[in-house]
């Protein structure tokens, strides 16, 4: 027993040294002898030494461990820049790290010492890859004469896979590669030469994961090509269609290692489903609206084929300073993949009532409509409703019932629909309108919505953004159209500064009765600047014009606004003020989760 006391001890005290070892401290030099700033900073980018210096917590053994990783990294650094005759060394209180053996590692370390030679660039001698598919498209730096980076013969044999595998043949892959340097001649000779194998077709898809969701509206919302000549972008399809769907977490497509005898490819398609149910709460404040409350409830999945059922219920104009608290609840129900895999069915119905200044509305709208995607960026909506609506004003009360055809177009390649840098949004819309009794007419309501946005800077920091509304009701006089297809201006969503609808026009019926236009221009204008890496600030400029029955009228604000950057999307605050118009006097704020457009 005594002799296994004794080692027990023994190791007992060491584990004690070990944890009583204070933190390390040492100095580290970088000498990049030739080097312009640009390369040295690439080199110390991929020192770890030099990420870590100012970590206290290291002892002797990760230096040295982190030392060793070095050559290999600032090596690959160098072929990265087309140095191929550079030098480094690494010492450790005066030794080499590399001839330091790693389990003998020196108890303490006080000066750490890294000096790289980058030595001379290396051009291409040659820069051959082949054979190549028709339209691939090779990097502009793999070409004789041009400077030999390692990432740009990784670059041109990825592109020469890819345009393979885009021509349908998916198995394509590098067979052969002969990469030569001549130090006396400070060039590089690259000879890649690809497999690109036979042309594939799509095989079978097997899924899995899918517990609620039946597997057979599973593959009908995927719309798998089975049978179509191989394209990777459809297997891109088939991950956004489910995707769009929200009721998947995560949907992962797998190819098969192997081909089929009749060279078919198998794909392997594993979803996780989320959660049924989900609630939602917002919140948006105007000095001059008001505060605006609105909440939903989505069951993702309701009878099992993907379809969506939501419930929204809105109130707003609590405390506003112009009309009263308006008031809405509705419901829609979405069903993807209907006729095709790329439209998708729903039903709508919404009972709403708004207390405006100028009158009160209570309505009610139901209605069927398809949305097709086009592409990822085009999409396509219309349907059919019928709308019914009571309006109260100074002539008396209106009653309106008519059926309507909203159809739009949309075009959105904004690189972020909350907080877009670059890119455009355009809609276009027009609504149809048919009069079945009471006071309403027959005609049609047309819109437009235009943005542009263009960032500068590095990260985009500076953004210039603008937007450009139109409208128009034509068919129908002012007096026996209804109020929703009307144009108002002021408030956030079209002149900031101005209260919410304080510009319509007025006619005369029995005395004046104040209503929306019939036409309307409006702009908005935004320079966007970003402070830091969450606050940026915003200077803004909006107008806007309504005519109709004979009445026009125009309008204008301009402020300076906050953002604060959050996950889902930047936090707004607005203060507005009034430029040109008699429709309002000082200041308007508005607060809401978003850019203003």
């Amino acid at each position: 027993m005594g002799p296994k006391t004794i080692r027990v001890f023994h190791l007992s005290v060491a584990a004690l040294a070990i944890l009583a070892t204070p933190a390390l401290a040492y100095s580290l030099k970088f000498n990049t002898p030739g080097a312009s700033d640009d390369l040295r900073n690439t080199i110390q980018g991929a020192s770890l030494l030099a990420q870590s210096a100012d970590d206290k917590s290291k002892d002797a053994q990760d230096v040295l461990a982190e030392a060793r990783a070095d050559y290999n990294r600032i090596v690959s650094a160098l072929f990265g820049e087309g140095r191929y005759s550079g030098t480094v060394s690494i010492k450790l209180d005066g030794r080499e790290a590399a001839s330091i053996p790693p389990l003998d590692a020196p108890s303490t370390v006080n000066n750490v010492v890294v000096t790289v030679t980058p030595g001379p660039e290396f051009t291409f001698s040659r820069a051959d890859i082949a054979p190549v598919a028709p339209k691939t498209d090779l990097p502009e730096g793999y070409k004789v004469g041009k400077v030999a980076k390692s990432g740009v013969i990784v670059d041109a044999a990825s592109a020469a896979t890819t345009g393979w595998r885009d021509a349908g043949h998916a198995k394509a892959e590098v067979s052969y590669q002969n990469i030569v340097a001549d130090h006396r001649a400070n060039q590089l000779a690259s000879d890649v030469r690809l497999a690109p194998g036979p042309l594939v077709t799509f095989g079978r898809l097997e899924t899995s994961g899918n517990k609620r969701l039946r597997t057979k509206r599973l593959r009908e919302i995927a719309g798998f090509p089975k049978g179509e000549v191989y394209d990777p972008k459809k297997l891109d399809q088939v991950q956004s269609r489910l995707q769009r769907t929200g009721i998947f977490s995560s949907v992962a497509i797998t190819e098969a290692k192997t081909l089929n005898p009749d060279d078919s490819l198998d794909v392997n398609l594993a979803v996780v489903e989320q959660k049924k149910r989900k609630i939602g709460l917002g919140a948006e404040l105007s000095s001059s609206d008001g505060l605006g409350l609105n909440g939903y409830w989505l069951h993702r999945n309701l009878f099992g084929g993907g379809e969506r059922f939501r419930v929204d219920a809105g109130i707003s104009g609590i405390g506003g300073a112009t009309g009263g608290t308006d008031y809405s609840i509705g419901a829609r129900i979405d069903r993807p993949a209907t006729f095709n895999p790329e439209t998708s069915a729903y039903i709508t119905t919404e009972i709403s009532q708004k207390n405006e200044e100028d009158y009160t509305e209570n309505a009610f709208d139901i209605g069927f409509g398809l949305t097709r995607i086009f592409n990822d960026k085009l999409t396509g909506d219309v349907s059919i409703n019928y709308g019914w609506s009571k309006v109260t004003d100074d002539s008396g009360e209106t009653y309106f019932r008519q059926v309507y055809l909203p159809t739009k177009l949309t075009w959105d390649d904004r690189d972020n629909a909350l907080d877009p840098t670059k890119g455009y949004y355009i809609q276009a819309g027009v609504t149809p309108f048919v009069g079945i009794g009471g006071d309403t007419g027959t005609g049609a309501q047309v819109t437009g919505d235009l943005r542009a946005y263009k960032g500068f800077g590095q990260n985009d920091r500076f953004v210039l953004a603008g937007r450009v509304q139109l409208g128009g009701v034509y068919g129908s006089n002012l007096e026996n159209t209804p109020r929703d297809y009307l144009f108002y201006s002021g408030g956030g969503g079209t002149v900031r500064g101005q209260p919410y609808q304080s510009l319509g026009v007025e006619v005369l019926e029995g005395g004046t009765l104040k209503t929306g236009g019939t036409e309307f221009v409006g702009f908005q204008g935004e320079a966007r600047i970003g402070i830091t890496d969450k606050i940026g600030a915003v200077a803004f400029y909006d107008y806007g014009y309504v005519a109709g029955g004979g009445q026009s009228g125009s309008q204008a604000g301009a402020g300076l606004g906050l953002r604060y950057k959050t996950g889902i999307g930047p936090i707004r605050l607005d203060v507005g003020f009034p430029v040109s118009g008699g429709t309002g006097s000082g200041a308007q704020l508005y607060i809401g989760i978003g850019q203003a457009f």
